[in-house]
């Protein structure tokens, strides 16, 4: 009864709901030596940033995930601003970011 409650009351208050939201249609994008992949996270009416680092290291693929508090009210500038992201994150991390061997680590 109480998660009937919550959800009802959630679609009147515009309660956030956070959802992976489908992956665009796009290549990666290649930067030095990485792959950057956009997947930005549908929040209610908007997407918030979030993407993937990827960089093969000696026959492994190393993955970075981030998700960051932008919040953007189209699909399009969720992208474009996730790479800039990204590459915001290599070019401060350099070599440092993959380091560590991880296969999976956030950023």
């Amino acid at each position: 009864m109480a998660s009937f409650l919550s959800n009802l009351f959630s679609k009147f208050s515009g309660g956030t709901k956070t959802e992976s939201a489908p992956a665009p249609d796009r290549e990666p994008q290649i930067y030095g030596d990485c792959r950057i992949f956009a997947a930005p996270m549908r929040e209610s009416n908007q997407f918030r940033l979030a993407g993937r680092i990827e960089k093969d290291v000696n026959g492994e693929i190393l993955t970075r995930t981030f998700v960051r508090a932008d919040m953007f009210s189209t699909m399009d500038d969720a992208v474009e601003y996730t790479v800039r992201k990204a590459q915001q994150i290599i070019d401060q991390n350099g070599p440092s970011l993959f380091s560590d061997g991880e296969k999976n680590r956030s950023a």
